[in-house]
């Protein structure tokens, strides 16, 4: 629908939204640019206090994805009328000690009657305006580095259906509720230390790993391969996968995408699923000159980032997306 929109006429809008980026940025002066986001949704984990604290990750991440660091934030809230404050409290204080952790102020928000729970943040952050992550920036020969496994979706749909192990859940739990920021800090220092080697990134959120590359191919103009045996899997999640807990939102994240995916015969029915299934504050996906991808993987791991190399950018083919 965005689309329909006449495009903004400013010259210091340097991202919009024509481009399917994960948040805007607005130039202040040469050297700072504002970065602006909003994201909430339903809940997600029966725990009220996880549920804030991962819909602040999840606010969060955009702001890392473009490159930036967060300063406010303001809370947004739909809760039933007569619903347990008590809950709610623990929404907002989970969404608290979260933000507080990124250093980010909470500083007010608003709210609504709702007889379905929602909860997010619209944050604030910066960016020097001549290094901001678009998906716009993939070059052919960038080496493509995800930060964080796959699955939070299919992991969540079995835990509905009481068929996921609790170490399942666990461990999707603890994924969604790590914040992107050292990420981004390591892969910002990386990148001034290398001449400003990344040039594109993305974060891994509602329209999977799929959606989202298919948003920077198309963005950049290029063609994205990526390896299935490189893509690390959350625990689980196939698994899943194979009980036939796919929720609707990777169905139709497959249905809108999948035409512009080209896929080997060698890839398991499984494993291809699994790149389309939406994320809940997932990692980022990072365009960088491949020869700086070891270092940048390196000093990931050596923070205990799972981040992994899983594919590179060719020039733009027959599809936006390979899948070896």
């Amino acid at each position: 629908m965005l689309g329909k929109l006449p495009r903004i006429k400013d010259e210091n809008v340097l991202v919009g939204f024509d481009k399917a980026d994960d948040a805007g940025v607005y130039r202040l002066s040469p050297t700072l640019a504002l970065v602006q986001t909003v994201d909430f949704f339903t809940p997600i984990v029966n725990d009220p206090y996880i549920y804030g604290e991962i819909a602040a990750a999840n606010s969060l991440s955009d702001v890392y994805a473009m490159g930036g660091k967060p300063l406010s934030a303001l809370s947004i809230v739909a809760f039933p009328e007569k619903g347990d404050l008590e809950v709610l409290e623990q929404i907002l204080q989970g969404g608290f000690a979260k933000m507080q952790e990124a250093h980010c102020v909470v500083i007010g928000g608003h709210s609504i009657r709702d007889e379905e729970i929602k909860f997010g943040y619209s944050v604030t952050g910066t960016v020097h305006p001549s290094r901001v992550w678009s998906n716009a920036g993939a070059r052919p020969g960038d080496a493509l580095i995800l930060t964080k496994r796959l699955g939070t979706g299919v992991i969540s749909t079995a835990l509905k259906r009481k068929t996921a192990a609790e170490e399942w859940n666990a461990a999707a739990v603890a994924s969604m509720r790590t914040l992107n920021q050292q990420a981004c800090e390591i892969a910002l220092r990386i990148s001034a230390e290398t001449g400003d080697s990344i040039h594109g990134a993305t974060d891994i959120t509602g329209f999977g790993l799929l959606g989202h590359a298919r948003e920077m191919a198309l963005a950049s103009n290029v063609t994205m391969e990526l390896d299935h045996t490189k893509i690390d899997a959350l625990p689980g999640a196939l698994e899943s996968i194979r009980q036939g807990a796919v929720p609707a939102g990777l169905k139709n994240n497959q249905e809108f995408a999948s035409c512009s995916v080209s896929v080997a015969a060698t890839v398991p029915a499984e494993n291809e699923t699994l790149l389309y299934d939406p994320q809940t504050s997932g990692g980022l996906l990072i365009a960088i000159a491949a020869e700086h991808a070891p270092a940048l993987e390196s000093a990931l791991h050596a923070a205990s980032i799972p981040a992994r190399t899983i594919g590179r950018v060719l020039a733009h083919g027959e599809h936006r997306i390979r899948i070896l």
